[in-house]
């Protein structure tokens, strides 16, 4: 039997090696052990809303995560359909739910699967939570009841979580102004769970709005449900084409989004989130500080001085940034990855609302989205991030990390390094305010080396870089 071993947000393996029904019971045999192990007065209640995405069996280990919670005496309400990860955290934080579970492997290849564990503050578990979760693994014998019967005696009931998302998302939305809208979106849905509830959501605006793979496919078309350059050149070329205003693209279970501009360009995760920071600041007067991890962006802090907000730096997940916003005064916390968070919404990431914001702030600019992105980097200077991706043996990982704290670099690329910061991977930032970051995945076994100058040829040339020095401490 394969072995089960949580990552950065959660556990993923590949379907039928590690990710058996069987591993699928342990898990959720776990998950009750914990939550009949709390004292907090918010797990007495003992109610868990289930989720589950568009891959293969999504929906099955969802029925077998249910009849474990409630052969435990655990209330399980279960999505009656594929539904976006935020709209679990929704449902937790509205029905003060004790937490919540979703089936879903994100934005990895279609032959994953997984299981994110959402906290009783609708947000990313933290480490406290899951690793008391893994210690409860194997500890105790799977209890069972049969799904049918569980529905049938009311201990699984089955509802629609995602009408209540929707909810949510339009009542924080300008909806009065997106109604006056004439804007033509493009979406690439990427066969996950978005589908097409952009047009609910949006009913009674003057958007119009064209799809792509947004039909359920457990095979996602032969592309990753990773919203980024590699797998969006069909919408870019659309784009080009298609005389549209904006592109979106959900990932996999849409907590994660990219925008593509009307030339075709897909903007980063970086540029997406501080266009949300301008809008919330600039056009709705919203007030608070700014998250961004390890592998944030030049650009946002430029914007976050100019502006007179707070920032604030995390290890990479949205865990980490969940419990920022949850202690502090947070207008945004984002990833690099497009996972965006907003003050007054869940402290969890949500892409439908992410492209919402944006459509906003296209009315509100009333400029193309290419001329308010140079219009930014003309006021805050170019920054081009980067990043690239390599399998890494996990037998030479320790040799890696004692690598770099035995020889860091005191150059990149004949620029001096003036400040290392090692609390997530090896972070080397450069007198001129360029970087170089070399990490390992926490949900891939995965090196990660990423970069950020002021141009891409240079930010290629510095993951290059990177690149042989890694591999030359190995």
């Amino acid at each position: 039997m394969g072995r089960i071993k949580f990552g950065t947000d959660g556990w993923r393996a590949v379907i039928s090696e590690d990710f058996t029904f069987e591993n699928v019971e342990i898990v959720a045999q776990a998950i009750a052990d914990f939550i009949k192990a709390q004292k907090k007065p918010i797990y007495r209640k003992k109610k868990i809303v289930i989720g589950y995405d568009t891959r293969f069996l999504s929906d099955k280990y969802a029925e077998i995560m249910s009849s474990v919670l409630a052969a435990n005496g655990i209330k399980v309400v279960l999505s009656d359909k594929p539904s976006p990860t935020p709209s679990v955290c929704v449902y937790i934080a509205d029905k003060k739910f004790s937490g919540g579970v979703m089936i879903t492997a994100s934005h990895n290849p279609a032959s994953y699967n997984g299981i994110k564990y959402k906290g009783f503050f609708a947000g990313s578990a933290g480490s406290n939570i899951i690793d008391a979760i893994e210690k409860k693994l194997y500890k105790s014998k799977v209890k069972k009841i049969d799904f049918k019967d569980a529905v049938k005696k009311k201990k699984v009931v089955l509802e629609d979580i995602v009408g209540l998302q929707i909810k949510y998302i339009k009542k924080y939305a300008n909806m009065t102004k997106l109604k006056k809208a004439k804007l033509k979106v493009l979406v690439d849905s990427m066969n996950g769970t978005g589908g097409k509830y952009f047009s609910e959501i949006l009913k009674g605006t003057g958007i119009k709005l064209d799809y792509m793979y947004a039909e359920k496919n457990p095979g996602f078309n032969n592309r990753p449900p990773e919203p980024n350059e590699k797998h969006l050149q069909e919408i870019m070329g659309r784009m080009k084409k298609g005389k549209y205003d904006l592109g979106v693209a959900t990932d996999g279970d849409s907590d994660r989004l990219a925008i593509v501009d009307e030339k075709g360009n897909v903007l980063s995760g970086h540029r997406l989130m501080a266009l949300l920071v301008k809008h919330l600041y600039e056009n709705r007067k919203k007030k608070g500080g700014v998250i961004q991890t390890i592998c944030g962006t030049g650009l946002i802090n430029n914007m976050c001085k100019d502006y007179g907000i707070k920032q604030y730096e995390t290890r990479v997940g949205f865990k980490y940034i969940c419990d920022m916003m949850i202690k502090k005064d947070i207008l945004v916390g984002g990833e690099e990855t497009g996972g965006v968070g907003f003050k007054g919404y869940v402290p969890e990431r949500d892409g439908f609302l992410s492209a919402l914001l944006i459509m906003e702030l296209l009315v509100s600019s009333k400029k193309p989205l290419s001329k308010i992105v140079s219009d930014m980097s003309k006021k805050y200077g170019s920054y081009v991030y980067e990043r690239e991706d390599m399998i890494f043996p996990e037998a030479k990982r320790k040799k890696l990390m004692n690598g770099l704290k035995k020889n860091p670099l005191k150059k990149v690329l004949n620029k001096e390094v003036v400040q290392i910061k090692d609390y997530d991977g090896t972070k080397f930032i450069c007198k001129d305010g360029s970087w170089l970051l070399i990490r390992f995945s926490g949900t891939e076994p995965k090196l990660r080396i990423y970069s950020e100058t002021s141009s891409k040829k240079e930010s290629l040339k510095v993951l290059e870089f990177g690149r042989k020095y890694a591999l030359g401490l190995m």
